[in-house]
């Protein structure tokens, strides 16, 4: 009997010791990741949703030229933040993933929903451990869809635990813009930034998701908050933008991920 106490008690010594140590390495990832001392690596791993031809083909001929626009639209709004960093992140694209991430759990039973995060860590290990070169510092895995096949795609999340984020976007040039504002948004999920609409109708929230909340006349406004996800036409109408070109990251935002230190 005494035998099997210890064991179990260094068994559970064991696991703690494992989850303070990513708990820490978590922490000084998450730490690092808003400093803005040094440019943030992210890299883009494609996956096809389906098996149809559109699909394959972008995901087969996908390049990091597609994605300038993200770091573009990172470089103009450090720069409208004063933060002294001339190329906030770098994107590469990976070779692309066969596997499919792990679907969340349909219920928000928080144990379900722990379990989920750490075996979607798990699989983002194994898919990408054999990818060359060095760890990115965010990893956004690309589910490409046939919008043919699927007008509307599952619902796309990025998480600061890991730095991990699955993107569903659309196999069709003509929503490529669109796609990168979407990714975008999702990259922002993983450093810290929080949706800043109502789930119920997905109009952006005031003063939160507007990105000139201070705008006088309030509406029309031109611009998208980065979360928020709509351009705001008056109270009850708003837009999808059409590209970053018409995006841009609210205060509420940058304070999240630390480009500024107050409203």
């Amino acid at each position: 009997m005494a035998k099997g106490n210890y064991l179990r008690a260094l068994r559970q010594l064991i696991l703690l010791t494992i989850l303070l140590a990513v708990a820490v390495g978590s922490y000084l990832s998450r730490a690092r990741s808003t400093s803005w001392e040094e440019p943030l690596w992210v890299t883009l791993y494609p996956i096809a949703a389906d098996e149809r031809p559109v699909t394959q083909e972008t995901v087969r001929d996908l390049s990091k030229d597609r994605f300038a626009d993200i770091e573009a639209f990172m470089e103009r709004e450090t720069g409208r933040y004063g933060v002294p960093i001339a190329r906030p992140i770098r994107i590469d694209v990976g070779r692309p993933v066969t596997s499919q991430p792990p679907a969340p759990p349909d219920s928000r039973n928080p144990i379900r929903i722990a379990l989920w995060s750490i075996g979607l860590r798990w699989w983002a290990w194994r898919s990408t451990r054999d990818q060359p070169g060095a760890t990115p510092d965010i990893r956004l895995f690309l589910v490409y869809h046939d919008p043919d096949l699927r007008p509307q795609v599952p619902h796309s999340l990025g998480m600061r635990e890991g730095l991990i984020g699955i993107v569903h976007v659309f196999a069709d040039r003509r929503m490529r813009q669109q796609n990168n504002v979407v990714i975008a948004h999702e990259m922002l999920h993983t450093l810290g930034a929080t949706d800043k609409y109502a789930p119920d109708d997905n109009q952006p929230l005031f003063p939160i998701g507007y990105a000139e909340p201070d705008r006088e006349p309030r509406y029309p406004q031109a611009s998208a908050e980065i979360m928020g996800g709509r351009v705001p036409l008056s109270a009850t109408e708003a837009v999808i933008p059409d590209s970053l070109r018409e995006v841009r990251v609210g205060p509420y935002t940058a304070l999240e991920i630390r480009w500024i230190e107050s409203l």
